[in-house]
């Protein structure tokens, strides 16, 4: 995936965040605003999530369903629809008030505010950083904690 969108993300801008506290270490962002996507790479250079824009983002697709953009009760019901044919367990986490996340997916339903109304914005995180991903990513990610 990293390849690809290095690729066609002529306009990819990078940066280095500091050292964050709490043991959290900082980590390399990449805008890719073509195609409104957000990459965060850990210091060595691994991936370490991708968030995807509410409002200019490409739309993702789980079981035809979309994810971008949409009410966040929508979304809510449709995990909990999902969590009840899977293996119990993967699927449903409820991180904060108002953030859903998927074991199963690798993703957790964030929110972006737009005027006063709030889409959805699916960020998307290796197996590992779904017990804790507030420890994982900046806190610019989570602008609702």
């Amino acid at each position: 995936m990293t390849a690809v969108l290095k690729e066609r993300a002529t306009d990819a801008r990078q940066y280095t965040r500091p050292v964050l506290t709490g043991g959290r270490y900082g980590t390399v962002r990449g805008d890719c605003w073509t195609f409104g996507l957000t990459l965060y790479y850990g210091p060595a250079g691994g991936l370490r999530g991708v968030a995807v824009d509410a409002l200019k983002g490409p739309q993702v697709r789980v079981d035809g369903t979309a994810l971008v953009g949409r009410a966040p009760s929508e979304l809510e019901q449709w995990m909990i629809n999902r969590c009840g044919r899977r293996e119990p367990g993967l699927e449903l986490v409820y991180l904060d008030p108002g953030l859903l996340g998927s074991q199963d997916l690798g993703m957790v339903i964030g929110l972006q505010r737009s005027g006063d109304r709030l889409f959805s914005r699916p960020v998307f995180l290796p197996a590992e950083a779904m017990d804790d991903p507030f420890s994982s990513l900046p806190a610019e990610v989570w602008p609702t904690r």
